[in-house]
């Protein structure tokens, strides 16, 4: 099995690290977290589950490549609720963390560098035009898929809307956002 479509290492491949269940109405998306390498990204993350703010929520885009539909990326979270955000945080772009956008690397969704909140997506597929690179700062990966990617392919393949709000997200938004129903710690 090539690499870029190689399933993301089991939980035992990643010790200590903290562990969250997505819960969605499709099955559990259960990944870990990088506190270590990603402390700023991966605390809000843990902030948004400990305080239960993406219960409720769902999965809104799915993101296909062009050239290989079965790579690309499932967004979801908040959805710039205000009424369920906090402050956005500092970037820390892959140049700091030394993580990468692989087949199942969770990462913070943003506007402009230091706008993060609470919306994340999940890669499928590599994603290198999502590391940062010189000048682009690029986007802030936080963790892994541990299991459940056959759930997060099952959200990518979604229908879509062909419009869109924005040129850059044109096509991307399901047309039945997939639900979130509990994010929580994984003992």
């Amino acid at each position: 099995m090539p690499a870029a479509t190689a399933a993301p290492k089991r939980a035992a491949a990643y010790p200590g690290l903290p562990r969250v269940e997505i819960k969605t109405e499709f099955g559990p998306i259960v990944i870990a977290l990088e506190t270590k390498r990603a402390p700023i990204t991966a605390n809000n993350f843990l902030r948004y589950v400990d305080t239960h703010k993406f219960d409720g929520t769902v999965f809104y885009r799915a993101a296909r490549g062009k050239s290989h539909p079965e790579w690309g990326l499932i967004q979801g979270g908040i959805d710039t609720d205000i009424r369920k955000s906090f402050f956005p945080i500092k970037h820390e772009p892959t140049s700091v963390t030394g993580l990468r956008h692989l087949d199942g690397t969770v990462s913070m969704a943003r506007n402009k560098p230091g706008s993060a909140m609470g919306d994340f997506f999940i890669t499928l597929g590599p994603a290198p035009g999502l590391d940062a690179d010189g000048d682009y700062v690029g986007y802030a990966a936080f963790g892994h898929v541990v299991s459940g990617m056959e759930i997060a392919r099952r959200i990518l393949a979604m229908p879509t809307y062909p419009g869109g709000l924005s040129l850059a997200t044109m096509g991307q938004t399901i047309r039945k956002p997939v639900k979130i129903i509990s994010a929580r710690r994984l003992p």
